[in-house]
């Protein structure tokens, strides 16, 4: 990195040093209490996506529910149990689970119109679709006994969403509905679920997994602002700093960017494109929807694991600093690797790429695939789409006939 580079980014941790908020350090035996201990897994949800505009004006039926992870989280769940207006009534339908990606949560998948957004057009194709929304964001800040006031809520990385979370949402959808389901998986969703399958979590309740815009390895980034926050975001200095909610609305955290985008070669006037690429398929109205309802926070020990991630070039859990944390925590030295080829080789799984995808690059997803060479011919749809990038499989207008067409076939193929 340049030395004013390195200027910039020192310079905003001192600014953050300065304004992180007194409270954030409080000691355990201090933090705050939500009274939730009663709260039953499967508890029906006051509030969540349901209540959004866009879905209570789109005509379909929607239940919240509540999920209990073994680590304490209470996670917002979201379903469609059938199509708009009632269409698609019956029971035994085929359930599919929809995970969104980093910064984000599941309103993702309802920013088109019923005809081009994934969570509509599936419910009225007669799928029973559950929407998680992930620890930290907006309506999954609850804990049975921690507080997001405080940083031991945010203690986490995608590792606890790989042994908890996924465990915890895949889990209840087929207690609810008494079958097998389909996963769909978009960027940070991919990672979980590809980690998880890799060491048989959840495995046997699964029928098929569709990776959109698959991360994995991500040694090839392409983003300059990604790269530069990834070198950015060292784990000692975030320890130091204490901000362990990562806001993208807070001060500290505008602050930081602000510094990150000053440096040469990134240019953050869009920052969508900045970060992922140059979507194709975008209209107006769905970025300006996207931008109301997001970005939503996340744990910054959860961007230092995928910063990691990028440094080290390896798909491995969450490096402690030191051979000894390491230890501590593992039993050995360096962090577990991830072992993409572990997938069971008979589990159906979709992929879909972009060839203008700075995340989610062609030369990691080629890492991803050697990995799975040996994978089930038959079991294996792999899917190039040259003129897409990250944001358009989620938010595309085009992406119904390109992406998701392509995508229930293969879940027809897979029932």
């Amino acid at each position: 990195m340049a030395v004013h580079s390195l200027l910039s980014v020192v310079a905003a941790i001192v600014v953050l040093v300065v304004m992180v908020h007194p409270h954030r350090a409080a000691s355990a035996s201090s933090r705050g209490r939500f009274g939730v201990k009663s709260v039953d897994q499967g508890d029906i949800a006051v509030t969540g996506l349901c209540t959004s505009a866009t879905i209570m004006h789109a005509g379909y039926k929607c239940q919240e529910y509540h999920v209990v992870t073994d680590d304490g989280y209470i996670i917002s769940m979201s379903r469609f149990p059938q199509g708009r207006n009632g269409e698609g009534v019956g029971s035994n339908k085929q359930p599919v689970l929809l995970q969104h990606g980093l910064l984000v949560d599941g309103m993702t998948w309802m920013l088109n119109s019923a005809n081009e957004s994934l969570a509509f057009i599936l419910a009225d194709n007669g799928y029973d679709v559950w929407i998680s929304n992930t620890r930290g964001t907006r309506f999954s800040r609850r804990h049975l006994s921690l507080d997001p006031a405080y940083k031991e809520f945010w203690d986490w990385t995608w590792d606890d969403l790989v042994t908890d979370e996924l465990s915890a949402t895949i889990d209840f959808v087929f207690k609810q509905t008494g079958q097998k389901l389909h996963y769909v998986g978009h960027s940070l969703g991919t990672l979980t679920a590809l980690a998880g399958f890799s060491e048989g979590n959840q495995v046997d309740k699964v029928k098929s997994a569709a990776m959109l815009s698959p991360i994995a390895y991500v040694s090839h980034i392409t983003t300059a602002l990604g790269n530069l926050a990834a070198k950015a975001f060292v784990g000692e200095i975030t320890d130091l700093l204490g901000i362990a909610e990562f806001n993208p609305f807070g001060a500290p955290v505008s602050i930081f960017l602000k510094a990150l985008c000053a440096n040469p070669g990134v240019d953050c006037y869009d920052l969508i494109t900045e970060m992922t690429g140059q979507n194709c398929c975008l209209n107006t109205s769905t970025v300006d929807l996207f931008l109301k309802n997001e970005p939503q926070s996340t744990a910054t020990k959860n961007l230092v694991h995928i910063a990691q991630t990028i440094r080290y070039g390896k798909l491995a859990k969450f490096d402690y600093g030191s051979a000894r944390s390491n230890m501590e925590h593992y039993g050995q030295p360096t962090p577990p690797i991830y072992n993409m080829s572990n997938i069971p080789k008979d589990l159906p799984l979709f992929l879909s790429y972009g060839g203008k995808d700075k995340l989610s690059d062609v030369k990691d997803v080629q890492i991803l695939l050697d990995s799975l060479r040996f994978h089930d011919v038959d079991k294996l749809d792999i899917q190039f789409v040259k003129e897409f990038a990250h944001a358009d499989f989620i938010m595309g207008v085009t992406a119904n006939n390109i992406v998701y067409n392509q995508m229930m076939a293969f879940f027809r193929n897979h029932q």
